[in-house]
């Protein structure tokens, strides 16, 4: 694939307006991009929502879009081809050290929601330049503008992300009201801004060199970030808006009254998949979940894990079985390059939400639980493996490394959850099947 060109033109608007902003979002990256913004961009009322994406730690992203007045370009990817689309929804592009412009969009009476995609580990987060702390001070601006009600919505693989953001926001407001005299925000927050659940799916692979050369070559503009996704895209929601919101049932998004069943869903049979074929998969030489998902030890391990799984996912409007074929074909789509590795990060947070679960409802029902439980010891066998350890706890982790035998063992399955680690049979069993994904 050649290179892109310095002649091409850049990709602009060329005089068209941006959407005005009524959305703002933290955590800009390319998983946002092909999610929010996308189902954003599809509703019929696009132009009347423009969303304004402030980056996380690092300005990047918003160094990359401002050039191009916030578009971009989506590669939808298939077996059969790939797809174009300039998707116009992101009116700035913002490095997230900007909180005076944070402020100034949350204290706007026109901005109606908040999203989020600032992964599982920032909800623990309550430093003040933190995203949620950054968030919390735009708050207190729309209180102190008196703009009204707000809808934060969490678009973060966590259970019952709504109800998680709610408590980390609430509780660094209570911390912001014992340092003023004013006080008051914490109850403000409680009265005025609804936490909105949701899972949320698109496999999201890393933009590559050749990606932008791509659309160079294929489109005839330059776009110096793309972003890849595959066809597949699903966005369920539940919570009030009371601010408004765009029509993003117009591209597929499906509003309900309890997401937990639609969360777990995704949670243990997607993610749980994703899991166990990164650990298993790498420690087998492999490097794509397509390359995982093709060799027969990995794809037992993950089976097993989905048959323990789906014993407690019994809405039939979950259509298990269904979600699971289509799961195999997303899989095994030979032009999505999902790497391992970017899969393998934060383990032992992503653990207690995909494993844990499954393990502990197993075992409550009297069976053993044998499919989750490799899970945790393929991740066992993966940071004991030489790997590079991308986790919030990378510390602890090398510290419990420095044991042997079944101690080593549970002092790790103590940093993925406490009571696991507390029961001996757990223990034995998780112990036992270190080394599976070696034969």
């Amino acid at each position: 694939m050649p290179s892109t060109t310095t002649e091409l033109p850049l990709l602009t608007r060329h005089g068209e307006p941006a959407p005005p902003v009524r959305i703002v979002h933290l955590g800009l990256g390319a998983f946002h991009r092909s999610h929010q913004a996308w189902f954003t961009a599809r509703a019929r009322d696009a132009a009347e929502w423009g969303i304004a994406s402030f980056t996380g730690r690092r300005p990047d992203a918003a160094l990359a879009l401002a050039p191009q007045e916030g578009l971009f370009t989506l590669i939808e990817r298939s077996a059969d081809g790939d797809r174009f689309e300039v998707v116009g929804s992101i009116a700035e592009a913002v490095d997230g050290a900007d909180v005076g412009r944070l402020e100034e969009l949350l204290a706007a009476p026109e901005t109606a929601v908040v999203t989020l995609t600032v992964t599982e580990k920032v909800y623990d987060d309550d430093g003040p330049d933190a995203p949620l702390g950054r968030l919390v001070r735009g708050l207190a601006a729309r209180r102190a503008a008196g703009a009204g009600p707000i809808a934060v919505v969490s678009c973060d693989n966590l259970a019952g992300n709504g109800e998680v953001a709610r408590a980390a926001v609430v509780r660094i407001a209570e911390d912001l009201d014992a340092e003023s005299e004013e006080g008051g925000l914490a109850a403000w927050v409680r009265e005025n801004v609804s936490f909105v659940g949701t899972s949320v799916d698109r496999i999201t692979p890393r933009t590559t060199p050749d990606d932008v050369a791509e659309v160079a070559e294929r489109c005839g503009y330059r776009d110096a970030s793309p972003v890849v996704a595959e066809p597949f895209a699903s966005w369920i929601l539940s919570g009030e808006f009371p601010a408004g919101r765009p029509a993003w049932e117009d591209a597929g998004a499906q509003f309900v009254a309890d997401i937990e069943p639609f969360e777990n869903r995704k949670l243990w049979l997607l993610n749980g998949a994703h899991t166990m074929l990164a650990y298993s998969g790498q420690l087998r030489g492999h490097e794509t979940v397509a390359d995982a998902l093709g060799d027969p030890v990995c794809r037992r391990a993950m089976a097993e894990f989905w048959d323990e799984a789906a014993r407690h996912l019994t809405l039939p409007e979950l259509d298990v079985p269904a979600y699971r074929a289509a799961l195999l074909e997303r899989f095994a789509n030979p032009r999505i390059a999902h790497y391992l590795a970017q899969i393998a990060q934060d383990g032992s947070l992503k653990l207690r939400l995909r494993a844990v679960p499954v393990l502990q409802a197993e075992r409550a029902e009297g069976r053993g639980g044998l499919g989750a439980a490799r899970m945790i010891a393929a991740w066992i066998d993966w940071v004991g493996s030489g790997a590079d350890i991308s986790d919030p706890l990378v510390g602890a982790i090398r510290e419990a490394l420095g044991g042997e035998g079944r101690e080593r063992t549970e002092a790790l399955i103590r940093l993925v959850d406490a009571d696991l680690a507390a029961d001996a049979a757990v223990v034995d069993l998780i112990h036992g099947l270190l080394g599976f994904a070696a034969h």
